[in-house]
């Protein structure tokens, strides 16, 4: 019986995926950090960036966990959809409502979006090599426990 393939990513996507979320959250911070204006718009900034980046990462560990069968109850699939939908537009709201000139808008809203989009790409990443490495467990497993039957 032949091994069968573990499909991996690559160590060099593995670090361009940490490198785009580091990116991200860099520009992100950089475009809070110099917001012009009120504190309490700073401050009502982060906190919706904090909430997009978490729900960000319910929403794809919650798609992940029900891909092949539904795990979740309705009303858990409710809660992580409206928190991510919530998150996103009280966030655009409060970028849209910000009186700040455009181009400092359109750098917080790219930023934004690119930290949203690296976000799920870091979930995956991660979620992927987690499940590699329980069916390389499994396999090893299996393999000790035939060679144990073996030398009985």
């Amino acid at each position: 019986m032949s091994n069968p393939l573990i499909q991996r990513d690559t160590a060099a996507w593995q670090l361009q995926v940490w490198i785009s979320f580091g990116l991200a959250v860099f520009l992100c911070g950089t475009g809070l950090a110099w917001l012009p204006g009120q504190d309490l718009d700073r401050a009502f900034m982060v906190m919706g960036y904090i909430f997009c980046l978490s729900t960000a990462f319910f929403l794809a560990k919650f798609v992940r966990d029900n891909q092949y069968k539904k795990v979740d109850t309705p009303m858990w699939r409710m809660v992580v959809y409206t928190a991510f939908f919530v998150a996103m537009t009280l966030t655009g709201w409060g970028l849209w409502r910000m009186n700040v000139n455009d181009t400092y808008k359109a750098f917080l809203l790219v930023s934004w979006l690119y930290l949203i989009t690296t976000t799920f790409t870091l979930a995956k990443t991660l979620r992927d090599k987690h499940e590699a490495d329980l069916a390389e467990a499994r396999l090893q497993a299996r393999a000790e426990a035939r060679r144990e039957m073996e030398t009985q």
